[in-house]
């Protein structure tokens, strides 16, 4: 290997991976497409709002990148099959898949906010499934023909601690968890490594969702009492992640604020 060789395999260690990121039109799933296409990967970006993901394929090619847009709703099973089709035949499939699309809406059960509800069941397991589905022949292929391949799914704190008012939110994130964890049992021997990512707080899209007066006075006092975790602190970690060597594999990390003690 040159040395020139070498020194764009250090600046650019994703070169030559095909990563899918789905929720990628704010937060944390933009800031990820970003972060990868620095790293050298071509990103395939999927979310709802195609604006949004046309401008960022724009800024990805403006410095440099390769990137593709595809709006799709994940909780439309035939559609993420379809942009699964479409990767494997452009790009010859992926072997890099960030599960990120989700929702946050707490509320005490006994309002029975039943949409919601399901709302949350639907995009953050069910949509989660349909990509996981849609994708993992082709990080298991991908994982043959070059050793690695990555699965990175976004869980939350929640899974793991109490925070009342969040419990349909925190269920769907545990689910997430050990989800993640069993398939690690799965798709290791095969040389693919499954990572659960648990971020605590973070300044994204989630909170503007949340529609229980309590919930959002809860959130609006965590704000004025630390500073919270920025999408690019959770994009940092997964490009760390992806370009650890083939044996290392990074099966759960917790990224907590620092001021964030529970």
């Amino acid at each position: 290997m040159t040395v020139q060789t070498a020194t764009q395999a250090v600046a650019k260690p994703l070169a030559g991976r095909v990563a899918v990121i789905t929720g990628a039109s704010s937060g944390i799933g933009e800031s990820t497409a970003e972060q990868v296409a620095a790293l050298g990967a071509t990103v395939v970006v999927l979310a709802r709002r195609a604006e949004r993901l046309a401008e960022l394929v724009t800024r990805i090619e403006k410095d440099g990148g390769r990137a593709l847009a595809l709006a799709v709703d994940v909780t439309d099973a035939a559609a993420v099959q379809a942009a699964a089709d479409r990767v494997a035949s452009e790009f010859g499939g992926a072997d890099l898949l960030f599960n990120n699309a989700g929702v946050m809406l707490p509320a005490p059960i006994e309002e029975r906010a039943t949409e919601q509800w399901q709302h949350q069941i639907d995009l953050n397991i069910t949509g989660l499934m349909n990509v996981i589905g849609a994708f993992t022949s082709q990080l298991v292929a991908a994982a043959a023909e070059k050793g690695v391949a990555d699965l990175i799914n976004t869980s939350s704190i929640a899974a793991q601690n109490i925070y009342p008012g969040f419990a349909v939110y925190a269920g769907t994130k545990a689910y997430v968890t050990h989800l993640s964890r069993q398939l690690r049992a799965e798709f290791g021997p095969k040389k693919v490594r499954v990572t659960t990512i648990e971020p605590g707080i973070t300044d994204t899209e989630l909170q503007n969702h949340v529609t229980d007066e309590g919930a959002q006075q809860w959130l609006d006092g965590a704000r004025q009492q630390m500073e919270w975790l920025t999408p690019d602190d959770i994009a940092e970690t997964i490009g760390f992640v992806a370009t650890q060597p083939a044996r290392v594999n990074f099966q759960q990390v917790t990224i907590m604020p620092t001021g964030q003690t529970s």
